[in-house]
Parts: C-alpha cells; structure tokens; sequence
C-alpha cells in the first residue's frame, strides 16, 4: 500500500491587525510559531467541516472541543481527589448529542425522525443516568446534592403523571 507524502506549501495573507495581535497571543497546544498556529487551526477547522458530513468525525471534534473541560477535571481529580460521576456522565451523553446534531443533515422525513429517534434516546439516557444518581443518598459529584435539587420537579411532574394513568 503507498503511503501519500505531504508536504508543505507557503500561503500568504493579510490579515486585521487586531487578528493578527489575537493570533500572536493565542495559546495553541504544540505551535508556537503563529505558522505552527495556522497549521493547528486549519487542521481543527478541517476536521470541524468534515465533521458536519460523519457522525464519528463530529464525534472526536465534539471530544476535541470539550478537551479542556475534561482535562480540567482531571487536574481537580488528581489534586484535590474528588471526581464527579454526574458531570463525567452530562459531558460524555452532551458530546454524543453534539456529535449526532454537527453531523445530521436529514434529507427527509423519514430521515429526521431517525434523528429524534437517536436524539431522544440520548436525552433519555441522560435522564435515566441522572435520576439514577438521584436515587442515592447523595450524588456522586461536586456539590452531592445538585442533582435531587434539580430533578424533584422532573420526579414530582412524572409522579403526577403516573398517578393520572393509574386512576
């Protein structure tokens, strides 16, 4: 099999000055060049627009964006000892449903009830993920009891309608 040669190619452009000045201060992983900037972010911005064609391309650009959120909380787990299963469960259930709404382009009916198929059954494991921490004495997250705060609306809306469909 061949493998493809890349190589590099000059570009030239002229930019505002207050880009320009944005760029030479922005923080890029691995660039520190503002060439070695460019490189990073057109290569972000390339597999930002193939992800709006491909479900798993969408998928690690939602990861990629969400990079610095999970990074974060991993320096807070290593330093402090304290992990979150609420928050790892809603960052990884939002960068599926992000992944599914970058990439979805229905071109029918039949395809966007697909979509909110897939899109309702996320939101609904998201639900479930949550009230099952909601059924502890206390979640297993940053403030113990954000979820019960949050959810007893939810609990009380489906208690009353379970009450109406048994009566």
């Amino acid at each position: 099999m061949a493998t493809q040669t890349i190589t590099m190619e000059p570009l030239s452009a002229r930019i505002p000055s207050d880009l320009y000045l944005w760029l030479a201060q922005l923080q890029v992983d691995g660039a520190t060049t503002n060439s070695d900037k460019l490189r990073v972010l057109l290569g972000q911005l390339k597999r930002q627009h193939d992800g709006a064609f491909d479900y798993v391309a969408a998928h690690a650009w939602a990861r990629e964006l969400t990079h610095r959120l999970r990074e974060a909380l991993v320096r807070i787990e290593g330093s402090e000892g304290r992990h979150s299963e609420v928050l790892g469960q809603l960052v990884e259930q939002l960068t599926t449903l992000m992944a599914l709404v970058i990439s979805a382009a229905p071109a029918n009916a039949a395809d966007a009830a697909r979509l909110e198929d897939a899109l309702v059954r996320r939101a609904a494991l998201l639900s479930e993920t949550l009230l099952r921490q909601a059924t502890t004495d206390a979640a297993h997250a940053f403030d113990p009891e954000v979820v019960k705060r949050h959810l007893n609306p939810t609990v009380e809306l489906a208690s009353t309608l379970t009450a109406a469909k048994g009566a």
